[in-house]
């Protein structure tokens, strides 16, 4: 009886937790995978050309899977809090990658993306660090640390973000909630500076930004969610 009176106990307290939004991976009530739906995913990648690398790689069930690594993502204060984050990541997601069309950067590997004043994460000569996945995932020190919370080498294996679509995704969730979620509750504007801010911020390139913010406020009303301000930067 005493194990029984446990287990009921215990399963009121998540049952109040999720309703309460204190449980994570759930947005007051909602899991963050009630949100992204396949419809609202096949929304996305429907619109990349069926010739696309990305067509036959990213998946929902990709996403859903790296999500079980980083479950506070799409779980802020408020649920329109938490659906405005997952708002904002999928429409970087959509402008980076084109609707999901590329896994790897455009010429890419002619690019030379090795700090090489980074000693903790130091080059491998014979791979390159150019943009790939949904957050398109550049820089050795960014490869080198995002390993280090996946528990994989990276630094010697950055292909596999391009390989691997849980990797991929899970690449992209550990740069957002690193870089992106600490300032997610300034506005949009402020998780683009966060992502690109250096090119596309203070007139850099503000038809990027205003495609971001397009996509932003479309995903915004699909979600049911008013998209805040301070939206540009």
């Amino acid at each position: 009886m005493i194990a029984l009176s446990v287990k009921k106990n215990l399963l009121i307290l998540v049952l109040v937790g999720i309703l309460a939004g204190f449980v994570p991976g759930y947005v007051k009530g909602q899991s963050v995978a009630d949100i992204v739906t396949q419809d609202f995913f096949n929304g996305i990648i429907n619109q990349a050309d069926a010739s696309c690398a990305g067509k036959n790689f990213y998946t929902r069930a990709g996403f859903l899977d790296a999500l079980n690594s980083y479950n506070q993502f799409g779980n802020l204060g408020s649920a329109d809090d938490s659906k405005r984050e997952i708002a904002a990541f999928f429409a970087h997601v959509t402008h980076e990658t084109g609707h999901f069309c590329y896994i790897e950067e455009i010429n890419g590997a002619s690019q030379d993306y090795c700090d090489e004043t980074n000693t903790q994460y130091p080059c491998n000569p014979n791979k390159k660090y150019f943009g790939r996945g949904p957050l398109q995932l550049t820089w050795n020190y960014n490869y080198g640390a995002a390993g280090t919370s996946i528990g994989i080498d990276l630094l010697n294996s950055p292909e596999t973000v391009a390989t691997d679509v849980t990797v991929s995704f899970k690449t992209a969730l550990w740069f957002w909630m690193t870089n992106v979620r600490p300032v997610v509750s300034q506005g949009f504007g402020a998780t683009t500076r966060a992502i690109n801010g250096a090119i596309e911020c203070n007139g850099g390139n503000s038809g990027a930004v205003q495609a971001r913010v397009q996509y932003y406020t479309q995903y915004c009303n699909q979600l049911g969610v008013a998209p805040g301000d301070n939206l540009t930067c």
